[in-house]
């Protein structure tokens, strides 16, 4: 399996980086889109790393927030009849911000413009062989969503977003099992638990994607990553949201299981 960073916020040798994330996935025979980062900037960096998106197998959204999903509509006109694999609720996303509560899901209107593409899924989900999305299965994520000022609309009212909206990817590999969750909201040592639950016996060889560490405190950091370490898993490929004094304290910890990401870095395992 080999997964290349599209876009991520460390731009690196002639690729542009921003606030978003898009990784492209090699497992087998499938081609796979993990998130389409803020903007169509994936796209750009992809055709200059000699990789053709539209000859993707299918999409997968990690959760709705914008720097995740924005260049959707970018890749559906790229792509033509590629599904893109969704949890109910990314078209029901709301952060706060300075100004108040604002709109922070997928693109206005996408799953009705492009509603064949558009795939809702639920459970515990296989798009291809050895490869499944998993939903979070710990209670009480509504709190750590009121913490991140992540809200969610049900039935026409603002409740904190317990993070329904994302999902893992998750890639078997003759080593074990890879995990991608974009961001991990819901807590990286939760999401690894939530695998190794889900698959028990599995080895679990790496999590990738952003931790959501930019705004923690140190102490948050290191408590996170002593769980980690407790998981049991062999290795993390960190970047995004995880930020450079996140990234510099799960090293302290962690040692050479960590090792972060920017954009056009390629992972093998």
């Amino acid at each position: 399996m080999r997964a290349t960073v599209l876009s991520d916020n460390i731009p690196w040798e002639g690729l542009e980086g921003e606030w978003g994330l898009s990784i492209y996935i090699t497992h087998r025979d499938r081609r796979i889109l993990l998130d389409s980062g803020a903007s169509g900037l994936f796209l750009e960096n992809a055709d200059k790393l000699g990789i053709d998106l539209t000859r993707v197998d299918y999409a997968v959204l990690s959760h709705g927030h914008p720097d995740h999903s924005n260049g959707m509509e970018d890749f559906f006109r790229a792509a033509e009849g590629v599904p893109f694999y969704v949890r109910p609720g990314c078209d029901s996303c709301y952060i706060r911000r300075e100004d108040g509560i604002g709109y922070g899901g997928i693109p206005r209107g996408a799953a009705e413009r492009f509603g064949d593409r558009v795939v809702f899924v639920e459970g515990d989900f296989s798009p291809s062989p050895g490869v499944w999305l998993i939903p979070h299965k710990t209670p009480g994520l509504a709190a750590q969503g009121a913490a991140d000022g992540m809200y969610t609309r049900r039935g026409g009212a603002m409740e904190p977003d317990d993070y329904a909206h994302e999902q893992s990817l998750v890639v078997e590999t003759e080593r074990g099992l890879v995990i991608f969750n974009s961001c991990s909201h819901a807590g990286a040592d939760n999401i690894i638990r939530e695998v190794g639950e889900t698959f028990p016996g599995q080895r679990l060889l790496a999590l990738v994607g952003g931790f959501h560490l930019f705004r923690r405190t140190d102490e948050e950091v290191r408590a996170l990553a002593r769980r980690i370490r407790d998981t049991g898993i062999a290795a993390i490929y960190t970047g995004h949201c995880t930020g450079e004094r996140g990234l510099e304290l799960l090293g302290e910890e962690l040692g050479e299981m960590v090792h972060p990401f920017r954009t056009g870095l390629v992972m093998e395992f």
